[in-house]
């Protein structure tokens, strides 16, 4: 294990950190808030930290699978950590473990909460929790690699770590090349969202909240009401930005330069856009009754969709209140997610779709074993490789899910909260049914429950794979 490189690109994630918490610093000076003083103490906390773990002398620069699922895994809780500590300091979230909670919450795009009124939240904070989830909405590190080369030439093991999807490559041979084209499609589909919001009569602080929580498909919203009491304008610019941002962003650079015969053949995204559409039509004929007419009832059908699909988490109205047949689609959708390489939480549409195919072949052999058949995506054979970690993967988070719901049912809530409790935190939701339903919140579970959430959201954020890593004693071997 190369310790060094590690801790060296833990000092850089830190210093970071303290850049990015200058945003905030810059808000709380243009409404004159005294979080001035907390988000300079904190931005200085971070970098000083930062910088002596980062002047770590490293005469060993390569690093390898192992190396880089750890230094991703260990990154997002050290910056989860520093995170926390302006609402600490603050006092906006006195108790620690809540404070975390929110923060994780944060980063990993959940925008599942404890709070009860964010409306008493200073701007500034508000603008820190909007914030956290664009920073993690691509990765931190992802962003690290855009501006420097990390190692030795082998960052590729930290963009698989930290990139959703069950196969991530570079979309052009640099790595740094690679990860500038994806933050550089990122920003821009950021800034446009914003202009077309303000375009739309929402206030700029609005609009820059809005934008980066829909970005990061992270979901935390400036009002209690989420994104109820904007117009249906600015619902429909932020429905059609969610289904944007819960695409593969390689695609986008293939539409960029002008590839769309590649484009038009991702199996994935095609799959995607059918089950939005048919969703969309099913909740609306579901709900069609409930509202003053079916425009209405289209908008929410349309909103509610793609922002579960997309675990982005914003509510335009209390879906715990729909027809059972409607929840119990939105609840499957929680699962499905959005498509790999794209900032969407959940188990990813092509890992469906590889399941489903692995089924449909072993049907096939078993009715004529002398057969052989292989599974395809987009016109290309579907490594062995790819579907073993697919199937491995759908049974850890099996396991995961399972303990993960005995643990919390010690606190004994129904098990509609739970369910939907465990699958809103694994899966980066945010808001789930019942007691954590788009009304509800998570403050009433203890302090057990919350850490095994918070530990569900990494795990989510990081498929698995590199938290387990982590905390396995083969990792730490020599």
């Amino acid at each position: 294990m190369n310790y060094k490189i590690i801790i060296h690109i833990l000092g850089l994630a830190l210093v970071l950190e303290s850049a990015f918490m200058l945003l905030p610093l810059g808000c709380a000076v243009i409404y004159g808030e005294r979080e001035v003083w907390t988000f300079l103490a904190c931005s200085s906390i971070c970098f000083v930290l930062g910088f002596l773990l980062k002047s770590i002398k490293v005469n060993n620069r390569s690093m390898y699978a192992k190396e880089g699922l750890v230094t991703v895994s260990l990154s997002w809780i050290l910056l989860s950590i520093f995170g926390a500590l302006p609402f600490i300091v603050s006092g906006s979230i006195p108790n620690y473990i809540d404070a975390l909670f929110e923060t994780v919450s944060g980063f990993t795009t959940t925008g599942a909460t404890i709070l009860t009124d964010v409306e008493v939240l200073p701007k500034s904070m508000l603008l820190w929790r909007s914030f956290t989830h664009w920073i993690g909405g691509m990765g931190v590190l992802v962003f690290l690699m855009s501006l420097m080369k990390l190692s030795g030439g082998n960052n590729i093991y930290l963009l698989k770590a930290e990139s959703t999807g069950p196969a991530v490559g570079k979309i052009v041979p640099r790595i740094q090349s690679s990860t500038k084209i994806l933050y550089g499609i990122y920003t821009a589909l950021t800034v446009i969202e914003m202009v077309l919001l303000l375009i739309g009569g929402m206030k700029p602080f609005d609009a820059i909240t809005v934008s980066f929580g829909t970005a990061g498909t992270g979901g935390f919203a400036i009002l209690n009401s989420s994104l109820a009491d904007y117009t249906s304008y600015q619902q429909s610019i932020v429905t059609v930005f969610m289904l944007l941002f819960g695409v593969d962003f390689s695609l986008y650079y293939l539409l960029l330069i002008r590839k769309f015969r590649d484009v038009a053949h991702s199996e994935e995204v095609r799959v995607y856009l059918g089950i939005v559409f048919i969703s969309i039509l099913l909740i609306w004929i579901n709900i069609a009754g409930s509202f003053d007419s079916i425009w209405t009832s289209l908008k929410h059908s349309s909103f509610q969709v793609a922002s579960i699909i997309t675990t982005t988490g914003y509510v335009t109205d209390n879906f715990d209140l729909w027809p059972e047949f409607s929840k119990a689609l939105l609840v499957m959708l929680m699962f499905v997610g959005a498509c790999a390489g794209s900032t969407g939480g959940g188990i990813k549409v092509c890992r469906i779709m590889i399941l489903l195919k692995t089924i449909v072949k072993e049907l096939k052999v078993t009715i004529h074993p002398k057969s052989t058949h292989k599974i395809t995506m987009n016109g290309r054979i579907v490594e062995h490789e790819t579907v073993r970690s697919v199937n491995v993967y759908i049974m850890a988070y099996i396991i995961i899910y399972t303990i993960a719901m005995l643990v919390i049912s010690f606190d004994n809530f129904d098990f509609t909260t739970n369910f939907t409790a465990v699958a809103a935190t694994i899966n980066n939701i945010g808001p789930g049914l019942g007691m954590v339903g788009p009304i509800g919140n998570f403050s009433a579970y203890s302090g057990l429950s919350k850490i095994v959430f918070i530990l569900n959201m990494f795990i989510g954020r990081l498929e698995v794979f590199p938290m387990l890593i982590l905390f396995s004693p083969y990792t730490w071997k020599k």
